[in-house]
């Protein structure tokens, strides 16, 4: 993965509109990749404030309504 591909994944991981499930479709990453990512590309108190915020959020998820 080059530097502009994680900076995306970065920029998109911290957007609160975009979910764990849309960087999965679009680099295969899975939540916990990509969380894994996002610790080593940030400042660790960056890295926690942004834990903090996206911690157990549905935001981060899809809903499917069947």
């Amino acid at each position: 993965m080059n530097e502009a591909q994680i900076s995306e994944i970065v920029a998109l991981a911290w957007d609160d509109e975009t979910t764990f499930d849309a960087i999965e479709r679009q680099f295969g990453l899975s939540e916990g990749e990509v969380i894994k990512l996002m610790r080593l590309n940030m400042k660790p108190s960056s890295f926690r404030m942004w834990r903090k915020r996206v911690n157990g959020r549905k935001a981060k998820h899809e809903v499917y309504l069947d």
